[in-house]
């Protein structure tokens, strides 16, 4: 019998304009939802998105920075390609704090800008990007994985591709696609269109076993070992695969920590867990380093490190603490070799993807017996680090005073949001107030933006991330001073129907630069304490203006009341809800557990502020 021959990798198409392939590769990627704001410069692919809109919805943001982040969100939640379409010019600049957001923190997003039609190039045209004095291509060049300008209809399938394959390859990455508006207009003649993604693009599936089963001795054969996960493991560590690394770290009691920016990626109640390491760290990692915090008569350090998914940055690594560095072992493992070894020393690096390793780790240690008298010396040591309060603060975690405290902000947040639901984190004070004080475990996640930081990242984020997951409660942690850079987009939220939640740490203040100059430029005259005031404004009263529900919280009761109420509403009328939470300003984040402020001046020592 004859061998049936395999399906074609493409089709012919004839006579489809720019715009519309675009539109079908978007398709074939899964793409139902792109966010932006729309432009002369973009109106033929406008246009054919409106023929198309039973297929495709364009969200319409209210600033195209916003639009980034929301489009940000929503790839982070639905696993699939966040998309922005923006005009030229200015709408092209807006979208690149977003975009370079999203490069930084490992997200897919594919931004598209227009361009002015290409006979008007090098002419002054109203908002023109290339031949004047902006060159939008060297500028996302510069800060995003890819970027191009589509010259001709004869070059889009290759360049278009392209940008697919950087976003969607590992490690994701941000791509940009500057498209004049009389080529998406142009009609190409003949095209063989690609019937799967596989058709163009591919993915790395392999890990070395022998690798893996050098790295997993390391970690059998000493007293003391430590996994460390970067979020480099988000998209691979669930289901089936983390119950079974799960029952591996169980079997020979190995205790396991996450960076900042991977928090909840293993379960923080886990008896191994030791939650986050970094910046501000949970006090069971440092006492897991440093022994002698648990028992003076013990010795500091530990034996060795298994590093998954991180390239070791300042934030993950406590500024490149020293004690994350082990006696005898350290062994990294990243997709991406060029953050292999490149903060500490290693016993050696291993490039694989990240799922087929972990793996085959697995593998290795369920062909090792457990050393009996060494695992459970090393189960009892962590159980006792355990018994001890993991919280800097806990007494204010536990507070019920008034105003509330925004660790016990987070308390209430830990304690009722249901199971599967998706947290985004700010910038500023919220970032140490989150990392430390929440507790969570999945399948609810934890999302930050830790590399680069900016401010109303997750204001926007939680909206792309509830319209990706309208049956999960999607919720923002922000200070007052985020959420008035981005709040805008709570209008969006009301006109999608996206019941997203925003908790809005307010004090009236950039706490997290008044605080931290405070302490390492000490001023006594209080003058840090409004230099950089906000001017009062009513947060509520701006968020029921854009259509939200609104709560005014003062105390622990409030919170609890305002945040049960707020989920409820979000899932019965899909209406934005936002907590205005009145904190006590005199709070400091666990920014500062191993710094000492150096002299008025000093060079060294500084915090990120």
């Amino acid at each position: 019998m004859a061998a049936s021959k395999p399906p074609s990798p493409s089709t012919r198409l004839d006579g489809q304009t720019v715009a519309q392939l675009l539109l079908r590769y978007l398709a074939l990627e899964g793409v139902d939802t792109l966010f932006g704001i729309p432009g002369a410069a973009v109106m033929h692919l406008l246009a054919e998105l409106k023929n198309q809109r039973s297929t495709f919805r364009y969200v319409i943001a209210r600033q195209e920075t916003g639009a980034a982040y929301i489009a940000d969100g929503y790839a982070r939640v639905s696993g699939r390609l966040g998309v922005v379409l923006v005009t030229s010019g200015p709408g092209a600049t807006n979208a690149l704090t977003g975009t370079m957001n999203a490069q930084n923190s490992g997200v897919p997003l594919l931004t598209i800008t227009g361009e002015v039609a290409e006979q008007y190039f090098g002419m002054g045209y109203l908002q023109e990007g290339t031949d004047a004095n902006l060159n939008i291509d060297a500028v996302y060049g510069n800060a995003s994985g890819y970027s191009v300008i589509v010259t001709n209809a004869s070059n889009f399938q290759t360049l278009f591709t392209q940008a697919l394959r950087d976003a969607l390859g590992l490690p994701h990455r941000a791509a940009h696609i500057s498209l004049p508006d009389d080529v998406a207009a142009t009609p190409v003649p003949s095209v063989r269109f690609p019937n799967a993604p596989h058709n163009y693009r591919t993915r790395p599936h392999g890990a070395d076993p022998h690798q893996a089963q050098l790295a997993f001795q390391r970690l059998a054969g000493v007293a003391r070992p430590l996994i460390f996960l970067g979020s480099g493991v988000r998209e691979v560590l669930y289901g089936e695969r983390l119950a079974a690394f799960t029952r591996m770290v169980e079997h020979f009691a190995i205790p396991v920590m996450t960076t900042p920016d991977a928090k909840a990626v293993f379960p923080e109640s886990h008896p191994m867990s030791l939650r986050c390491f970094g910046m501000a760290y949970c006090e069971w990692a440092k006492d897991y380093l440093l022994p002698s915090r648990v028992d003076p008569a013990l010795p500091d350090g530990y034996d060795a490190l298994l590093v998954l998914g991180t390239g070791l940055g300042g934030f993950s690594t406590n500024k490149w603490d020293p004690a994350l560095q082990p006696r005898q072992s350290l062994v990294q493992v990243d997709l991406d070799q060029t953050v292999i070894g490149r903060v500490f020393p290693l016993d050696f690096g291993v490039v694989a993807e990240l799922g087929a390793f972990i793996d085959e780790l697995c593998r290795a240690a369920h062909a090792v017996p457990p050393d009996a008298v060494a695992v459970e010396t090393r189960r009892e040591f962590i159980a006792r680090i355990r018994q001890r309060s993991p919280y800097l603060d806990p007494q204010n975690r536990n507070s019920t005073s008034s105003p509330i405290l925004p660790q016990a902000v987070m308390k209430c947040i830990s304690d009722t949001l249901p199971a599967g639901s998706n947290i985004f984190v700010d910038s500023g004070n919220c970032v140490g107030f989150a990392l430390h004080y929440l507790a969570v475990d999945p399948p609810t996640r934890v999302f930050s933006a830790l590399t680069m930081g900016p401010m109303g990242f997750a204001v926007g984020a939680v909206i792309g991330a509830k319209l990706a997951a309208p049956d999960a409660v999607c919720l923002a942690i922000a200070g007052d001073g985020a959420f008035l850079m981005h709040g805008n987009e709570v209008s969006t939220a009301e006109a999608n129907n996206a019941g997203a939640i925003w908790v809005v740490l307010d004090n009236n203040d950039l706490a997290m630069v008044s605080q931290g100059m405070n302490r390492f430029f000490p001023d006594k005259s209080g003058v840090w304490n409004d230099y950089y005031a906000l001017g009062k404004p009513d947060i509520a009263q701006f968020a029921r203006s854009l259509g939200a529900d609104a709560y005014e919280v003062l105390s622990v009761a409030d919170m609890q009341h305002a945040l049960g109420a707020a989920i409820n509403a979000s899932r019965i009328n899909g209406k934005p809800q936002v907590i205005a939470v009145h904190i006590d300003p005199k709070q400091i984040p666990p920014y500062y557990q191993d710094i000492k402020p150096p002299l008025q001046g000093a060079p060294d020592g500084q915090p990120d502020l």
